[in-house]
């Protein structure tokens, strides 16, 4: 459908902008060169087999995109996080806060394991005996 995007935007622009008209005691609409009689009911779906698919500016404002390439661990994630909201939000601020916190401590201890291999490989002799090793083992462990 996105064949040249300007030509197509021009045709479907008023679907999207849903600019309808009145002729004959009827609901119409034109799309291209064409006026159509309008349901009120009527609702455009386009889909897409693009995993990234990119939208013009000018037709990301006018439609709502939704992106379905989620899991559903993170679909549940989000309608949890909707519901708790609603009933309580002081539990999912404590939530947010833990998500935060949680991140954080992964990125601290991959730099921890970082920093281990990195005493581990450069090493030289007894590890029992060198004083950086021993101590960056100890952080580690705290």
């Amino acid at each position: 459908m996105l064949v040249s995007g300007k030509l197509t935007n021009y045709i479907l622009d008023s679907l999207f902008l849903k600019q309808t008209f009145v002729l004959g005691g009827m609901t119409n609409i034109k799309v291209g060169n064409d006026v159509v009689r309008y349901n009120n009911n009527f609702r455009l779906f386009l889909t897409t087999r693009l995993s990234n698919p990119h939208y013009l500016p000018e037709t990301a404002i006018m439609v709502t995109l939704l992106n379905f390439a989620i899991t559903p661990q993170g679909l549940e994630d989000q309608l949890l996080g909707l519901v708790v909201a609603t009933e309580r939000p002081d539990l999912e601020e404590c939530r947010q806060t833990l998500i935060v916190e949680g991140a954080s401590n992964r990125k601290e201890l991959l730099e921890t394991e970082r920093q281990i291999l990195d005493v581990l490989s450069k090493a030289e002799g007894d590890i029992l005996e060198d004083e950086t090793a021993i101590n960056t083992l100890t952080n580690a462990k705290v």
